[in-house]
């Protein structure tokens, strides 16, 4: 946010985590074995009511930690999603000011309109319509996220995913890392003869997304073009998340509809997925981190010595400024 003051943490960045900590994230599995393959929803999220991240991003929070859920969410942290809104025409750039990271990666995904990034470390670049950001903040970075300078004076339809992905302890205080990736090099899959699938990061059909991560992590994004039924494949053990960013879905009998957000079972091989045509998805699958975090504002961490390091760290120049 504009005019941040160094000797205060930022409270209001992109969800405004308060104090959380979350020790020995043991492996989940349900309490009775599967008599099938398939992974089960194990938890429904409807959009929570929308707020403002700086002045450019407003956001349905629809995934956060917490002691409940964070087993079964891991390595993914939090979710933020911009829905479709039309900003007019402007000669300031709207977003979010200069405001730190560390222990963790951001992820933007830019489904209409422009963001431009820069950080402490030297990234930076604007993604546009379809483009993909994947910002290592790791030992820890200064960045700003803002509408581009072109978007801002034309105006037009903004939407946007924001993901956060914990890092492994052993990685959190690595070298940070930017990717901007272009729509047109994320590999093009086929699920069925009506769905389209985008790879972002890890491998499906044989074929491998460019985003690199640190730990084994599945991104991608289908799009129905037609109602059609789909089988996807998921590896035992692993956690995964559906979100649904337009149309209707139906799992197990169930229909869901734009902006809510399914977690599944680690038990399981396969989720089947009825589509409606013109819907869109979101899934994110990884293996867990099964380590104790511990979140602070822009800050995630193993313990609440980090956190406190880190604010330190951070109010005395170590992780630079823009």
């Amino acid at each position: 946010m504009k005019g941040f003051n160094r000797r205060t943490v930022v409270k209001h960045l992109m969800g405004a985590l308060s104090f959380l900590s979350i020790p020995g994230c043991t492996k989940f599995f349900t309490s009775e074995k599967s008599m099938s393959n398939m992974k089960k929803i194990i938890h429904h999220q409807k959009p929570t009511e929308q707020h403002w991240v700086g002045d450019g991003f407003f956001v349905h929070t629809m995934m956060q930690p917490h002691p409940s859920t964070y087993s079964m969410t891991s390595p993914f942290i939090l979710m933020d999603y911009a829905p479709p809104r039309n900003f007019s025409p402007s000669s300031a750039q709207k977003g979010v000011g200069e405001h730190p990271h560390r222990g963790f990666e951001t992820v933007t995904f830019a489904y209409q309109g422009e963001i431009t990034h820069r950080d402490s470390a030297g990234g930076g670049g604007t993604i546009g319509q379809g483009d993909v950001q994947w910002m290592t903040a790791a030992s820890g970075v200064v960045h700003e996220e803002l509408h581009s300078k072109e978007y801002s004076e034309r105006g037009g339809d903004f939407e946007m995913v924001q993901l956060w992905v914990n890092l492994p302890k052993s990685k959190k205080m690595s070298s940070p890392r930017y990717q901007g990736v272009k729509d047109k090099d994320f590999p093009r899959f086929m699920m069925g003869e009506n769905c389209e699938g985008r790879l972002i990061a890890g491998e499906v059909d044989k074929k491998n997304g460019p985003c690199l991560t640190h730990s084994p992590i599945n991104v991608f994004d289908l799009s129905f073009s037609r109602n059609e039924e789909i089988s996807l494949p998921v590896g035992e053990g692993t956690n995964t998340v559906i979100f649904v960013l337009r149309g209707k879905i139906e799992i197990d009998s169930t229909n869901y509809h734009q902006k809510e957000l399914l977690v599944f079972s680690r038990e399981g091989q396969e989720i089947r997925i009825k589509g409606e045509a013109k819907s869109k998805i979101l899934v994110l699958n990884g293996e867990p981190i099964d380590e104790p975090i511990f979140a602070y504002g822009p800050f995630v961490m193993n313990t609440r010595e980090e956190i406190i390091e880190a604010i330190n760290d951070y109010q005395s120049g170590k992780m630079g400024h823009l």
